[in-house]
């Protein structure tokens, strides 16, 4: 049986990583997550699979983040019954996201039916909180650095300081007596960035997976402070509120422990911040769990009791949440979700947005297709709940704070390791993104493939290289 690689999500795009590995006759996924942003790839969600569930033998999972684990409910109800392996701190977030993820699809189903802005009748939920119960009882924990068989195919977990969790997956992958060493990178996390770990070194390999979000930008290297001081002044002259859609996992622990930071050095004046979201609340209480651990080894938490001092406010109830539109500004809220897709995010952009005196401060990547995105790009109007909605508020994009290496950090990750591997995929980028790193790449001699959705490769152990997979 020959060696293949088949690109089932994450080809093109920045979301719905799902890439199927066969060897001796073996298949394992690696990674299984939801499409997100542009509405044509959204409704691939609902499509069954383009591989048979059943005939997978284990899925491995390299990072908690719905576009890395959204669609494992639907693999499961479509027939998977194998294990999904995870690293420990994944396997804690995975089961908080994927829940939480499940109850939005049903909020967000029950709130179309009872305002009919939806054409489907009856609006139906992606999954339900059934159907994510059932797929978290196939997690299984695997430390890093610890061997383990996935499908009977060699393989082990290395720290990729993304996110709490984050992994590199290195495997063995056997064909016609030759083992091919390949790596699968997941999300690569940034060097020297606060809270989480650099990423390990990349482990010696012959195929490397690469992810490409920023594969053809730089961060911009302009401090933090130097970035959000006038912009935050100013909207809390005008006594506005800030609002901060950010990622629950990673991103909302980060951007509020630099406000503290920002705050307690007098850079900002003394505002409240609150964290809006139920589920960065949960999150935060594993991040603090594994606040000494290596994964987070950046942080420094003498002084004060867990990751965030008293005069950061959680609220996780609907009530809560809803005192919230009441409270007049200058305040700070972070509510998820980071691309304005979702979550209670939403409900307070309906009264942010309108108001020239609040501002919207957008903290990581924008994925086309999305909200967030529109924004950025100087969209006069979001449509929400059937409403379209005005963009009147001052907004800013905040560089520095993605989870995800630029293109100088990946290229870094790539030669982190003694030689450079023999093949590189791009994938979880956008076409332009993807392209632009593959031309650097070749441009240092480097075999570089832009698989595009769908595209299966198989490896010729006779002339050592990966092709086309003709079938």
């Amino acid at each position: 049986m020959p060696l293949t690689l088949g690109f089932h999500g994450g080809a093109g795009t920045v979301t719905g990583s799902k890439e199927l590995l066969e060897a001796d006759g073996k298949r394992l996924l690696i990674d299984c997550g939801l499409f997100q942003g542009l509405k044509e790839l959204r409704l691939m969600n609902w499509d069954r699979p383009t591989f048979n569930p059943a005939t997978i033998g284990a899925v491995v999972i390299t990072h908690a983040h719905i576009d890395h684990t959204g669609y494992l409910p639907r693999l499961v109800k479509a027939g998977y019954r194998g294990p999904i392996y995870t690293t420990p701190a994944t396997k804690e977030l995975a089961q908080i996201l994927l829940l939480d993820a499940a109850r939005l699809q049903e909020e967000d189903a029950e709130y179309a039916n009872r305002k009919h802005y939806s054409k489907h009748k009856p609006a139906l939920p992606l999954f339900t909180e059934d159907d994510a119960m059932q797929a978290l009882s196939h997690l299984r924990a695997v430390e890093h650095d610890e061997w383990f068989e996935p499908a009977g195919i060699p393989a082990r977990f290395h720290n990729a300081g993304h996110i709490l969790g984050s992994a590199f997956l290195e495997l063995v992958g056997r064909t016609d007596g030759h083992e091919e060493r390949i790596v699968f990178s997941g999300d690569i996390g940034r060097y020297d960035a606060p809270l989480h770990a650099d990423p390990e070194p990349r482990v010696e390999c012959d195929t490397l997976i690469l992810e490409s979000t920023y594969g053809n930008r730089k961060h911009d290297p302009t401090p933090l402070i130097d970035q959000i001081r006038e912009p935050f002044r100013q909207a809390i002259a005008r006594r506005g509120t800030i609002l901060i859609p950010a990622f629950a996992v990673a991103r909302a622990q980060i951007v509020t422990l630099l406000l503290t930071q920002l705050i307690q050095s007098g850079d900002l004046p003394a505002v409240p911040v609150h964290i809006d979201s139920p589920m960065a609340v949960d999150v935060t209480q594993t991040y603090e769990h594994y606040l000494r651990s290596d994964e987070l080894d950046r942080i420094r938490v003498d002084g004060q009791t867990g990751l965030f001092p008293l005069n950061v406010t959680f609220h996780r109830s609907v009530e809560d949440s809803k005192k919230l539109n009441d409270l007049p500004g200058p305040r700070i809220i972070i509510s998820s979700s980071g691309m304005l897709t979702g979550g209670r995010v939403l409900h307070h952009m309906l009264r942010i947005l309108p108001d020239p005196k609040n501002l919207l401060v957008l903290v990581g990547y924008q994925a086309a297709g999305t909200r967030g995105r529109a924004i950025q790009e100087g969209a006069s109007s979001v449509r929400m709940h059937g409403e379209d909605i005005p963009v009147r508020c001052q907004v800013l994009s905040v560089e520095g704070l993605s989870a995800h290496a630029d293109a100088d950090e990946l290229v870094r990750w790539l030669h982190s390791g003694t030689t450079p591997p023999k093949t590189v995929f791009l994938n979880h980028g956008e076409p332009d993104s993807a392209t632009a790193l593959a031309g650097r790449l070749k441009g240092e001699g480097i075999r570089a493939i832009v698989p595009t959705l769908g595209q299966t490769f198989a490896f010729d152990s006779a002339g050592d290289s990966w092709s086309p997979f003709r079938g």
